[in-house]
């Protein structure tokens, strides 16, 4: 398992804690995912091996919330 955070600085509320946590952790390959409001940070808990990064970044984009570089 790896773990990142990442920051999405749209993140606002509780709303947009709850659509990226059931959002990501329907990704195969994912272990945890935990929503910070206040620091707008998502950590993820994943295995490599099933899951890139880029696919977890790339379904925060499609829900709406772009990851800062």
């Amino acid at each position: 398992m790896e773990s990142t955070t990442l920051v999405a600085p749209d993140i606002s509320c509780e709303h947009c804690q709850r659509a990226i946590e059931g959002s990501v952790s329907k990704l195969v390959g994912i272990q945890t995912v935990k929503v910070d409001i206040p620091s707008k940070t998502v950590l993820v808990n994943y295995d490599p091996q099933q899951v890139s990064l880029a696919k977890i970044e790339e379904m925060l984009d499609d829900i709406g919330y772009t990851v800062a570089k």
